[in-house]
């Protein structure tokens, strides 16, 4: 099995390509998309390697607050029915905790450098 380059490696390739040789000989617009392009493939990147350890993190989470097991999509579709109806109080603190941490690991995915996650963040 071939293990290199990996998703990341390959990611941090394009990105320097782009930063070093491409964005230099761009002007206005086409230098503001590269920008925009090396920005959504750093997202993509962090994504593959964040995202998984999130999502576990997530589904443990939905998992004591519901009783239940399941995948993140079934367990997140229940609490937000269960908050929608009423059947769950979003003032629980657990929720809060839930909701808390979910923000966060989707803030260091989306925007890591956002100012507000140092606050949120422990």
């Amino acid at each position: 099995m071939i293990t290199h380059p990996t998703a990341p490696e390959l990611i941090d390739s394009v990105i320097r390509f782009i930063e070093e040789r491409a964005a230099p000989q761009l002007q206005d617009r086409d230098a503001f998309l590269a920008r925009v392009a090396v920005n959504a493939l750093a997202a993509v990147k962090r994504e593959i390697e964040q995202g998984p350890t999130a999502e576990a993190a997530a589904i443990e989470r939905l998992s004591a607050l519901l009783g239940r097991d399941g995948d993140f999509a079934t367990l997140n579709a229940s609490l937000c029915e269960g908050l929608a109806s009423g059947a769950i109080d979003s003032a629980d603190p657990a929720v809060m905790a839930h909701l808390k941490a979910s923000i966060i690991d989707q803030g260091r995915i989306d925007q890591p450098r956002y100012a507000g996650l140092k606050t949120l963040a422990p």
